[in-house]
């Protein structure tokens, strides 16, 4: 039970600290701020409370079923925190609706209750993005990180947490494949934000589409989605798309200096052929049924194929 608390803390304490950042971005748009002072002061309180008692004992590491525990509990508590400050703001018709969209946010399952999107606060409009970055590589993965400075070993966790039948390690211990997968992440995500905004993106919008583009999750600040933007940033978050839905160990592997990965990976080659395919028969059909020029429907063809095939579920186009 100790073990089980020890990471519930540091998950609590954790999403406390990436409160303060939407509370940030509230405040310089002359927001009510407070609303991420009230869910940081409450989240850090539970942490805390599970953390403190817990970390005297430990020093031992997690069974299999204490990891699958951690796993199950660690993601509703997120959730139930993670919306206090939907909750907390009036923005939200019910609590349901708020821990609806949290819930969405951290699984990235990109569905949502709202319609007029913009009318949202930016700090919330901005954490709302943030839940599906934090959940896009995993928020365990992040508390087995840092497991090791709390004498916990995490091998059971991360193989609890990874889908799959087989967990890929970069690096002989865990803890270090954590935190290649979380820095690889953070790099790539850097690089999109920075491309976004060269193309003339507001800083507030690259960096929350970079979030739900990673994420592949599909949350966005506009009604519109990505349809409201250019042809430029559809470009950029297209390729990106493409990034976040591949291995990122290969990507890892490119940062050190091993290009041929990806051609020698099946799973990375399949993945290829099926967006190709995938774009070439909506091409296709856009040929006929689409008026515009060639170049703008090649770029509608590969944009929803991508955007269908990684989960993101980014729209630039009315289906109806």
């Amino acid at each position: 039970m100790a073990q089980i608390l020890t990471v519930l803390g540091v998950l609590n304490l954790f999403l406390a600290g990436a409160m303060v950042v939407p509370g940030v971005v509230s405040l310089l748009h002359g927001e009510d701020w407070s609303v991420f002072l009230k869910a940081v002061l409450l989240t850090a309180a539970a942490g805390l409370a599970s953390f403190l008692p817990a970390a005297r004992r430990r020093g031992r590491e997690i069974s299999r079923r204490e990891a699958f525990l951690i796993v199950s509990l660690g993601w509703l508590d997120a959730s139930f925190f993670g919306s206090l400050p939907f909750l907390i703001a009036p923005c939200f018709p019910s609590a349901v609706d708020a821990l609806f969209e949290t819930v969405s946010g951290f699984t990235t399952t990109g569905a949502s209750i709202l319609e007029a999107i913009e009318d949202l606060p930016k700090g919330l409009l901005f954490w709302r993005s943030m839940t599906q970055w934090l959940g896009g590589m995993g928020i365990i993965l992040f508390s087995i990180a840092i497991l090791p400075f709390l004498g916990v070993g995490g091998m059971q966790l991360f193989k609890a947490e990874v889908p799959g039948p087989f967990v890929e390690k970069l690096q002989p211990r865990i803890a270090s494949t954590a935190k290649i997968l979380w820095q690889t992440y953070l790099l790539v995500s850097a690089l999109e934000a920075a491309l976004l905004t060269f193309g003339g993106m507001s800083l507030y919008d690259a960096v929350c589409h970079t979030f739900t583009t990673m994420a592949t999750g599909g949350f966005s600040t506009k009604s519109q989605s990505i349809g409201h933007f250019g042809t430029y940033h559809r470009l950029v978050i297209l390729f990106f798309m493409l990034v976040a839905g591949s291995n990122f160990a290969l990507h890892w592997r490119l940062l050190k200096g091993q290009v041929g990965g990806y051609w020698r990976d099946r799973e990375f080659r399949f993945y290829m052929a099926m967006a190709l395919s995938s774009t070439f028969l909506i091409a296709l059909d856009l040929l006929w049924n689409l008026r515009g020029p060639l170049g703008r429907r090649l770029e509608e063809a590969a944009f929803q194929a991508v955007s269908i095939m990684t989960t993101t579920g980014y729209a630039t186009a009315d289906f109806a």
